[in-house]
């Protein structure tokens, strides 16, 4: 049996079926196979296996043509053998095609696979006035009690911030940021020095001070690209990268192939600066719409559109966490809208989503479970 990926092929064709299918798959994360010199038997076998793993499937004469999940095409490689006697050498090529399918975040020593799920990226604000929680958590040990409970309950990332973004947030020093952020940072890695930190900032001289403090990831609003010592900064080091699209800072007439456009060139701009691709993530800045549209018209666009940007093999981050519109459209106060956070991230996960920065680790952390299990639904006798 000979399998061979043909996603690909698509990509240029003149006719918009087969254009339409080639984004559909870039949208959907789905893979085109076809397999070819099958014995009667494997043909069989094979196409009563697709139809269980619920492909869309063309079978012409000796040659079938399938197009297939991520999950079904792991099922397939981990069950080759056994379902059509494959070789060690086609089992090699089912492992191939799904490396080319890898998603991987690599921040300091730390790689995250997020192909298959999600990350949960627990927020750990310390500023007075953060929209949600500003105030809340002001000595250390209500920091460090608060991050332990956001570990034991599945955090992968603790996010410390020292200074809200807020709509019509007032800007501080880098030196009161510093004061406000870095101590907690050396505490929170002396106490759990498993813990994996990121912290929230778009000042170049904090993501000195947070680097040497020994962060993993910097999230930066203003994508990088406002300061040139920050290019220097980060191709120096090994962190991990979430390069925000701040609205703020457009007036976008086509929101999402101008999102994409400016992804496209932010991303470029830092492999050229020497950062390693895999070391970026991404964030469409749901929440940051220039102050003369309304906010909540481009949150839903944010929501509903990142499926667009599955192309660029980048992760996405998803920071809907007890967002403002949730009170605009249901009159949700602050303290009553996690069930709406959790069917928002649920909205973008199934688009393609995978970083979930949160308030509320645990209940994030079942919802991602059970999203895991339902996406790999398959029913095989």
């Amino acid at each position: 049996m000979q399998v061979t990926e043909v996603t690909t092929q698509f990509e240029f064709a003149p006719d918009l079926q087969s254009h339409a299918l080639y984004q559909l798959a870039q949208r959907q994360r789905l893979m085109i196979l076809q397999f070819e010199q099958l014995t009667t038997k494997q043909q069989e076998a094979l196409l009563f296996r697709l139809n269980q793993l619920d492909a869309v499937v063309m079978n012409e004469g000796e040659t079938v043509t399938a197009l297939l999940t991520i999950p079904a095409v792991k099922l397939l490689s981990t069950h080759c053998q056994a379902w059509f006697d494959s070789t060690d050498q086609e089992q090699q090529v089912f492992n191939q095609i799904l490396k080319t399918h890898s998603l991987n975040w690599q921040a300091g020593d730390h790689q995250f696979k997020l192909r298959d799920t999600e990350m949960i990226y627990g927020i750990m604000n310390i500023t007075p006035d953060s929209f949600y929680d500003g105030g809340r958590y002001t000595t250390m040990d209500a920091v460090l009690a608060h991050v332990e409970q956001m570990l034991t309950a599945g955090a992968d990332v603790i996010e410390v911030n020292g200074q809200t973004t807020r709509p019509g947030y007032t800007e501080i020093t880098p030196e009161l940021e510093i004061e406000r952020t870095i101590p907690y940072i050396k505490a929170i890695t002396s106490r759990f020095p498993e813990a994996v930190l990121a912290i929230d900032t778009y000042k170049a001289p904090v993501m000195s001070e947070a680097i040497d403090a020994g962060v993993a990831i910097i999230n930066d609003v203003n994508s990088f690209a406002d300061d040139p010592a920050k290019l220097t900064l980060m191709a120096q080091s090994n962190v991990g990268l979430l390069t925000m699209l701040n609205g703020r800072q457009f007036d976008f007439g086509v929101m999402t192939a101008e999102s994409h456009s400016f992804f496209e060139q932010n991303i470029q701009m830092l492999v050229d600066a020497g950062i390693d691709f895999e070391r970026i993530a991404i964030d469409q800045g749901l929440g940051y719409a220039d102050s003369k549209v309304n906010n909540d018209d481009q949150d839903y666009v944010i929501m509903n559109n990142v499926d667009q940007f599955n192309d660029l093999n980048r992760p996405m981050m998803v920071a809907v966490s007890r967002k403002g519109y949730m009170g605009t459209l249901l009159g949700l106060k602050k303290d009553e809208r996690l069930p709406m956070t959790l069917v928002s991230e649920v909205a973008m996960i199934q688009k393609g989503g995978k970083i979930i920065r949160v308030h509320d680790v645990e209940e994030t952390r079942q919802m991602v479970t059970l999203l895991d299990r339902i996406n790999n639904g398959y029913w095989l006798k």
